[in-house]
């Protein structure tokens, strides 16, 4: 992976690292063709059970580079064409896809301000551990720009259609405390602690019953856009493959021993 974006993994838990503090993490061609395929890499490894998403420096991610970005603008112009917004399809939609879709859990640690896609990329995860000093800001309408990075869709289900209509319309920085008040945040910890909490989150969840994981993960995306019937006949197919799983044999038995249950992953 390109030094843009840092990529690891340890006993099960890929971490991802944007990787570009000097610029506030904004995303460049290099960090978000890095990012997508670092994405793309956790999802489809089988040995990777988690995958926490953070950053280096004072910002989570600010979204565009905007220097790059006007820069290809103007060459469009003189070209006559408008390849730039290609971007929102090669590489937006990838990213935020890879992390909604694989089967298993994403953390985002958001060390300090996320806007724009970078916004988007913290709610694609499934938790987001939050530092008390970073905001959050959909920043598109401010430079006249619609939402992307998957932002229409994941902030209404969060905070209701209203209030992400307000976020949207009027840009503005949300602090953490009110994004934790409104339903953004899962959990709000000082800054000084967050690297740590973000990590104990994720290895918590990497160390957990992977497949159960996935299926909730589903279920929960797939009943936000179908009926109470169709959600109970998915909760009925993903609760029968959660039963056959060599991890839920494990909990029982554990259980019934009065022991801490080790899961496998499958």
């Amino acid at each position: 992976m390109a030094d843009t974006v840092l990529y690891e993994v340890t006993d099960g838990l890929a971490t991802i690292t944007l990787n570009r503090p000097d610029a506030m993490n904004a995303m460049n061609t290099e960090a978000k063709v890095a990012l997508r395929d670092a994405a793309r890499a956790a999802a489809a490894d089988p040995a990777v059970r988690a995958v926490l998403l953070t950053a280096t420096g004072r910002a989570f991610c600010v979204g565009q580079d905007l220097k790059e970005h006007v820069s290809l603008l103007a060459a469009d112009r003189e070209a006559g064409t408008g390849s730039t917004m290609s971007t929102v399809r090669e590489h937006y939609n990838p990213i935020v896809k890879a992390l909604t879709e694989m089967p298993k859990p994403v953390v985002a640690g958001v060390n300090g301000v996320a806007a724009g896609a970078g916004f988007g990329f913290a709610l694609a995860a499934d938790y987001r551990v939050v530092a008390d000093t970073a905001a959050f800001n959909t920043s598109f309408a401010g430079v006249a720009l619609t939402a992307d990075s998957g932002v229409s869709w994941t902030l209404p289900r969060l905070i209701g259609h209203s209030r992400a209509a307000d976020l949207l319309l009027f840009p503005r920085s949300v602090p953490a405390q009110e994004a934790y008040e409104l339903g953004i945040v899962n959990k709000l910890v000082p800054a000084a602690e967050l690297a740590a909490e973000a990590a104990a989150v994720a290895r918590a969840l990497a160390d957990g019953p992977t497949l159960a994981y996935a299926a909730l993960k589903e279920s929960l995306a797939y009943g936000a856009g179908h009926s109470l019937s169709e959600a109970l006949e998915k909760e009925d197919e993903l609760q029968t493959l959660a039963g056959a799983s060599e991890d839920h044999g494990i909990a029982v038995a554990a259980f019934l021993a009065k022991e801490k249950p080790k899961y496998v992953g499958r």
